[in-house]
Order: C-alpha cells, then structure tokens, then sequence
C-alpha cells in the first residue's frame, strides 16, 4: 500500500496555464482543486510508465476532466496514448515531440511548463497518492455540478418531484460510480481492451453470467451486462420457476449478488420454492408441514446454504418503473448486484400514461436503461396475450408479447417457455418437458432447448437423453443447475 509522501512538492513559480475548466461557483467561491498534485502527479506520469500504471485504475481515460486545468487534462490524455504504444519511451523530450505534432504544446504552456512539470517529479511511488487526491476534488466539483442542475430542475418546477428525485438519484449515483459525463470512446480503445481480454483470458462458454442450464449458456454466452432480457410465457409455463432458478444459481453456485424484485408473489412464497427446488421435497408436503425427520434434515441443511447466498428479494406489489429503478441503484451501491429479475413486466405501472401502449413502452425503456446503467443485465418475466390458445400450434411467437411492439425493439434477448405437456397431459412424450424458444438474440444466434419441469418441485433442470452425464443418478434426465 502507498502512503502518503512525507513532503509535497512545493509550488514552483513560472506560467500555470489558461483558465480553470470551470468558473467558480456559488458567487466568489472557487471549486475543489490541488493544481500542486496535478503538477506531481503529470510529472511522474511524464517520467516513469510505472507512474501511469500506477494511475490508470484510479483516473481512467473517461475521468480526465477530473483534472482542474484543460491544459492538464490536454496532456493526462497525450500521456495515455502514449503508454498504449509500448514501442514509445515515455520521458519529457518524447511528450514535448508528441505534444509539438499533435499542436498543443503552446496551449499546455509551451517548453518551459513542462520543464516545470518534470522538476516537480520527486518519486513515482507517490504516483498513485497524488492521482486519489485529483480524483476526490474532481468527484467534489462533479458533485457540485450534479447538485446545481438537482437544484435548477426543483426551482423550475416543471417536471414532477418524485421525476427528480429519479433524476437526483441516477446524477448522485453516476458520480459514485465514476461516471459522470461519459463521452464517445474511439473502436480502436474497446479493441485494444479486447484483444488484451483474449490474451490472458482462458476459453470460456459463458462470457456473461451463466444461467446453470449448458444449452443456454452454449447459445447466449451466459447474460451479458447492459441487456435487456425477456422470458415470457403464458400462465402455468413456469415464468417464476424460471427466472427463480437462473437468480438461485448465480447466488448460490457463482456467489454473484443478485435482485429478485417479485410483483405477484410474497418472499415467503418463493422462499418456499427455492426451498423446494433445491431439496427435492413436494411443495405441496412443505405447505402442509407433512414432512419426515430426513426430509426436515434435508430442509435445514438447504436453509444453511442459503443464509449466506448473496440473493435480495423485494416483494413491494405494482412498483412504479422509478421506484424499481432506485432500489435497484441502492442494492447495486450496497451489494454490488450482478443481476436483477423483474417478475413480471406487465404488474409495473407508470403514473398517468396516456395508453397501455405507452405505460409499456416507458417500462421497457426504463429496464432497458436500468441495465447500462448499472452495466449488468436486467431479466424481465413478461406475459403472452391468448393469442396461442386459438392456434393449432400452441408455440408462442414474439408477436404473442402483450403490447409487444417496445418490448421488441428495447429486448437484447427474447425467450418463450413452451410446455406442450400443459395442452396434452396424456402425452408421454412430453412428460417433464418444457421448451426454451429463443426467439430473438441480439448479438447470437436464435434456436430453441429443450428442459426438463418438474411441476410438483416447479423447478426447471438440464434434459439430457441417453447416456447419464456425470453425477446423474441413473435413470434421471432431471440435472438442476443448483
């Protein structure tokens, strides 16, 4: 760890260039700023690329207004390209050549400031010291800034208090997150980002978070950060078992933080379903405390487990899209969640919307919005209109999503549970079974799995014929993710 330095580098006299890259505010006042630790902290980036190494995790590319002088945050930006070119030195004849081609060495302040920046160079192990503090006085002026357009949106009056107290909440929250006034990033940065994923990364399905169930994870890569994810069906397909099962692995097999937000059933309810997935035992036997001594043992055990399971369950009825929206934000600040599950779409309302169309349309881009935000994925359980039980071919299509026309076009991912069982009890072909339609996969291919539904635990498991894969009881298709 780097403690702070036992002295500072004391100002030194010569030009300081232009102008702040704000005015003061509130009167006379002068923002949050060090311009003696930008200098320090320049001065050993410019010096040492271990300096710059140092820095990058603290004050990235995207945070260079954190810096107080443009000039400044001119030159942090010059030094980052040149740290992503290994075959370029770094010291002050290399900058000043860099800055002199590109025409910006006058508006940094010409040869002589940066002979003044490199003189304050003292240790480049101070590197990251001085970064924290340009970083804390940036993250104040954001604050600052953020709390003066809160202000101005309360005197004018115009929007609602509960629309900005939303607004409030996302500025306050993309300051903490360090992204406050995020800007266009060049292809070739997120390539270069890529390519140094591939070298070290090791080969993997799921480059999301996997979902438990092989075939899925084979076809989507697992949930991706910043999608919209939709599993519809009609009623009695499974929706909560489904979405239940996928959120119970994440938290319990990939110790991943997640969000259940329940808008039909109470926490105790899917408690017990949890429960019951997981330990084998008959809903309806748990309902009626008809349980025998290893069945009770069996319970306890499961319960163990899941008192420490990183899964959060809110059960508040007909939350509003705002409302969904800030817990998630407070869930993602205090336990850093890597997924929320929204159950379902359609019991969400938005105060005074003209038409149903339109109260969708907004819930849809409000999810939608959720997830880049947060950057995790946010999986909605929607509802089918009855439009399938008039066909001949019961299996849904993306056109059977109740005023689908938003949910369409704002979805990353669209799947439709279909269990032919539910239609034709007798079948013994499709006994157990439920199909997975993906029906639309923004950045994959579309297909359909087939899964195995256990009605009486109303769990969902990977189906597998013919030979047992490992740990598979015999005679079983029945593998649960958890």
């Amino acid at each position: 760890m780097t403690t702070a330095p036992t002295s500072r580098p004391a100002a030194t006299s010569g030009p300081v260039p232009t102008k702040a890259a704000s005015p003061p505010e509130r009167g006379e006042r002068l923002p949050p700023q060090d311009l003696d630790a930008e200098m320090a902290l320049l001065g050993a980036m410019m010096m040492s690329r271990e300096a710059i190494g140092e820095v990058v995790p603290i004050i990235g590319r995207e945070e260079s207004g954190w810096f107080y002088l443009p000039a400044h945050q001119k030159l942090f930006e010059v030094l980052l390209d040149l740290y992503d070119d290994p075959s370029k030195a770094i010291d002050l004849v290399v900058v000043s050549d860099e800055l002199r081609r590109r025409d910006l060495l006058e508006a940094i302040g010409g040869q002589e400031y940066m002979i003044q920046l490199a003189e304050s160079f003292a240790d480049w192990a101070n590197a990251a010291y001085y970064a924290r503090i340009v970083r804390d006085k940036g993250m104040l002026r954001d604050l600052i800034r953020c709390a003066g357009e809160i202000a101005e949106s309360a005197y004018a009056e115009v929007e609602e208090a509960r629309e900005i107290l939303d607004l409030a909440e996302q500025r306050i929250f993309a300051v903490t997150e360090r992204r406050v006034g995020g800007s266009a990033v060049a292809v070739r940065e997120v390539v270069h980002r890529l390519a140094k994923q591939l070298e070290v990364g090791e080969r993997s399905v799921c480059t999301g978070m996997p979902t438990g169930f092989t075939q899925l994870d084979e076809l989507t890569s697992g949930l991706q950060a910043g999608d919209l994810v939709i599993v519809a069906g009609r009623p009695s397909m499974g929706k909560t078992a489904l979405g239940l099962t996928i959120a119970t692995y994440a938290a319990l097999q990939e110790r991943r933080p997640v969000g259940f937000f329940s808008m039909e059933m109470s926490v105790e309810q899917l408690a017990q379903r949890v429960l019951c997935a997981h330990t084998g035992i008959d809903a309806q036997k748990l309902r009626r405390r008809m349980l025998s001594e290893e069945e009770i043992r069996r319970l306890c055990d499961a319960c163990a487990e899941f008192e420490s399971a990183p899964l959060f369950i809110d059960d508040t009825p007909g939350m509003t899209i705002m409302e969904l929206r800030s817990k998630a934000r407070r869930l993602k600040q205090k336990h850093d969640v890597q997924a929320v599950f929204v159950d379902y779409l359609q019991l969400m309302h938005v105060p005074r919307a003209e038409s149903r169309q339109v109260e969708i349309a907004t819930i849809s881009r409000g999810l939608k919005a959720l997830g880049r935000e947060l950057n995790i994925p946010v999986v909605a359980l929607a509802q089918l209109n009855r439009m399938p039980e008039g066909r001949h071919d019961k299996r849904p299509l993306m056109s059977d999503l109740r005023e689908s026309g938003a949910i369409e076009q704002d979805a990353d991912v669209i799947l439709l549970i279909h269990r032919e069982e539910y239609y034709h009890p007798e079948d013994e072909n499709v006994r157990n079974q439920a199909e997975l339609i993906i029906a639309k996969q923004r950045n994959g291919p579309t297909g359909s799995i087939t899964l195995h539904f256990d009605k009486k635990l109303t769990r969902f498991a990977n189906h597998y014929v013919g030979p047992e894969p490992f740990g598979t009881p015999s005679g079983s298709d029945d593998v649960a993710p958890f």
